[in-house]
């Protein structure tokens, strides 16, 4: 059987899946462990640990912020957070490598955008030549720019020379310090660099900045899709992994803070400002509007998650972890 069939077998179950996750209900928490990036993705989990409790899910929420790819992953092989949010091949990988956890969401689907000192650049092609500050090197920006750059026509290797950064707000600050003309930069920290570039005193010293790629719309242009990719989504890891009825109950939760985060982006802002330092709640409300989250239940983002997985499969089979997950790696399924 092909990996890929493995992948799909999810599809002849998803009918019992209801049933089966609302079968058992699982007492209420006495406290619930929450980790995501200082990105959109982790907005309705901060929501969650401002509330203070969850009734009918924990008495107490906890969120503990990750950094980095290696304090993730460290997080994850320690066991010390029931729910992170991180990218989808990070938590394939880790699977693969035998983790346990499930994919509980996919919930960004389009946050990555070039931004640009320069206004007349609106395509990848128009970038040929030219440096680029990339955030997490072999992770998922540098790896979506990479699949929709080649699909393209273009080399990632030779025709940009891509300066690797920590972080998404590492290289916006490179940008708007003016140590690098173009930064491939993830909402919030997009909002964050045009913001910064409009006000005192930052203004005095930082460039004029466009966001001039849609990286979504690239690879839609690329591939003849929708522009929608499924890049990252929240895992339950664990004990949590093995609870349906407690990620049933999760994912409404975080369905529901989502919608909140969604209607009430000025609160939502203040609340992850509160968290994330580096952060303005003035931007994380800007970012809701330009990239909207868009929670779907990891089952039926199926067909997204595996066009993905399977053109970084194609290029870097180890991203995966040598092999497409199989259904077990779907929660639902």
């Amino acid at each position: 059987m092909t990996c890929r069939r493995r992948f799909l077998q999810c599809t002849a179950l998803l009918g019992a899946a209801p049933g089966a996750l609302l079968g058992a209900r699982a007492a209420t928490l006495p406290e619930l462990r929450l980790s995501g990036p200082p990105a959109s993705v982790s907005n309705p989990l901060i929501h969650l640990a401002a509330q203070g409790r969850v009734p009918g899910l924990a008495e107490r929420v906890r969120y503990l912020p990750w950094r980095d790819p290696d304090q993730l992953r460290a997080l994850a092989l320690r066991g010390e957070a029931d729910f992170v949010a991180m990218p989808t091949n990070v938590a394939a990988n880790l699977y693969n490598r035998g983790v346990p956890l499930k994919l509980v969401n996919v919930s960004v689907w389009g946050i990555l955008f070039l931004v640009s000192r320069d206004a007349e650049r609106r395509t990848l092609a128009d970038f040929r030549g030219e440096e680029i500050a990339m955030p997490f090197r072999e992770d998922m920006p540098d790896l979506v720019f990479q699949e929709a750059a080649q699909a393209l026509g273009l080399d990632p290797k030779k025709d940009f020379r891509l300066r690797y950064v920590a972080s998404p707000l590492d290289a916006m600050q490179l940008l708007i310090t003016r140590r690098v003309r173009h930064a491939l930069l993830a909402e919030p920290a997009v909002s964050m660099a045009l913001r910064k570039t409009q006000s005192f005193p930052v203004s005095a010293i930082a460039p004029e900045l466009h966001r001039a790629v849609d990286i979504q719309q690239e690879w839609a242009r690329a591939f003849r899709r929708r522009p929608r990719i499924a890049q990252a989504g929240i895992v339950a890891l664990g004990a949590a992994a093995q609870d349906a009825a407690l990620i049933a109950r999760f994912r409404d939760a975080y369905a529901g803070a989502t919608a909140w985060c969604q209607s009430q982006r000025a609160a939502c802002g203040a609340e992850v400002a509160a968290v994330e330092s580096r952060l303005s709640a003035e931007a994380v409300a800007d970012s809701l509007g330009a990239a909207p989250l868009d929670a779907v239940p990891a089952a039926q983002a199926r067909d997204e998650l595996l066009f993905l997985f399977e053109r970084l499969f194609k290029r870097h089979p180890q991203l995966l972890g040598g092999k497409l997950p199989d259904a077990g790696f779907l929660a639902g399924a």
